[in-house]
């Protein structure tokens, strides 16, 4: 495939979403679909509030939805992370965005599902 991405920092899992894992994966798909964007991400702590972000294109920032995602956890005290999720047409979640994920969660599910909200895989960092 042309312009196909690869992860060389996770593995595919077999790990099923549970429906806390569900309802990010719907925030992401909402966040993308409400400002048209790339992609949308969503990332639930370790107290269980979630984070939405889209990705971000301007002439002097660049940053992908589930880093934005991540950043915003961070930046509200988060010191752990469940679960990520990714929603976009990419046939593979990018290694900087599994490695911002595995900052605060190493092993933690990454969901990837493309723009009908359907899972096509589980990634961990």
């Amino acid at each position: 495939m042309t312009g196909a991405r690869t992860t060389t920092l996770g593995q595919v899992s077999a790990v099923e979403p549970g429906p806390e894992d569900l309802k990010i994966i719907t925030l992401a798909r909402s966040a993308r679909a409400r400002v048209a964007a790339a992609e949308g991400a969503a990332v639930r702590d370790e107290t269980g509030r979630t984070y939405a972000a889209t990705t971000v294109t301007l002439p002097s920032l660049r940053l992908s939805a589930l880093r934005l995602a991540v950043a915003m956890a961070v930046s509200s005290g988060a010191t752990a992370l469940e679960a990520a999720a990714l929603v976009s047409e990419a046939d593979a979640v990018d290694p900087a965005d599994l490695a911002a994920v595995a900052d605060l969660a190493p092993g933690a599910p990454v969901y990837q599902a493309g723009p009908d909200g359907r899972l096509r895989a589980a990634v961990e960092p």
